[in-house]
């Protein structure tokens, strides 16, 4: 994905245009970057994430008329398929499983849209999925056969190929280190309204090793627990807190002193802290 050059966050276009229109925008720090080129081919051009499972399996049941076409995925997942002959179509991570029987082959499709996705752990759960799916094909000396659709000479794909998970988490975490992301670094979330924000930065403390980026929009699909009215203080926002790694004592003791600085405030502004989340954005 396109990496900021500020921070290092992923790159995304703001959803709906705002301030800074069609210009790539860091999740992270929230830095525009209009003169954006990818860092090997030098090209500026951004691609979107888009799934078409419907479409797939629409063209494939054209293709072979006679075989019937199983659809798993979003809000139609199936959980188990019959061992007889039949074409299954899933999105990554729905794929049904054969009751009493494995696949006789998988294809692995649209590979681009899970490895392009603005995640720090886009890779790590790409490869993921797609051991998941060969796992439910027949071993090999069943004539059992995983195709995969995608540039061999990726990393991620060379370790699916050669089956060397290992070798795969040694190399992330390698590259994590070098630019500066968890788990190399410890990272703090702090998620709320904008004048709870405010409100925190006001109030806490932190030790002087520790980098403070944001605010930015929440990472799509993260929301904030409970009934939080977007109406009345406005779309939530996202602090992101990076620190080296070692002892964390003073960064916790400067984040609980905030709490219970704002606590006594008596604010109804809603805030939510979490220490090393799984998912950043």
């Amino acid at each position: 994905p396109a990496r900021c050059r500020r921070c290092n966050g992923p790159l995304g276009l703001p959803v709906g245009g705002g301030e800074h229109g069609s210009v790539p925008t860091c999740r992270w720090c929230g830095a525009p970057d209009a003169r954006h080129r990818c860092g090997d081919c030098g090209s500026p051009r951004l691609r979107a994430v888009v799934l078409g499972a419907d479409r797939t399996a629409e063209e494939l049941g054209r293709a072979f008329p006679s075989v019937r076409v199983v659809t798993s995925g979003g809000n139609r997942v199936v959980e188990a398929v019959p061992a007889e002959k039949s074409l299954v179509v899933a999105t990554p991570g729905a794929e049904p499983r054969v009751t009493d029987g494995a696949y006789g082959a998988a294809v692995l499709l649209d590979t681009w849209s899970l490895l392009g996705r603005q995640d720090l752990r886009a890779t790590e759960d790409a490869l993921a999925k797609w051991v998941g799916a060969a796992t439910l094909v027949a071993p090999a000396y069943r004539s059992g056969e995983v195709v995969v659709v995608a540039d061999a000479g990726l990393p991620v794909v060379q370790s699916l190929i050669r089956w060397d998970m290992v070798g795969a988490a040694a190399r992330e975490l390698a590259q994590r280190r070098d630019v500066g992301f968890p788990p190399a670094v410890h990272m703090v979330a702090v998620d709320g309204a904008n004048a709870a924000l405010d409100t925190f930065l006001e109030l806490v403390t932190l030790p002087p090793e520790v980098e403070v980026l944001g605010p930015v929009d929440l990472p799509p699909g993260v929301t904030l627990p409970g009934e939080y009215d977007e109406r009345r203080y406005g779309p939530p926002q996202r602090l992101l807190l990076r620190a080296p790694l070692g002892p964390r004592a003073a960064l916790g003791r400067a984040l609980r002193a905030a709490v219970v600085a704002k606590a006594g405030r008596k604010e109804d502004l809603p805030l939510r802290i979490q220490v090393d989340p799984l998912h950043i954005g």
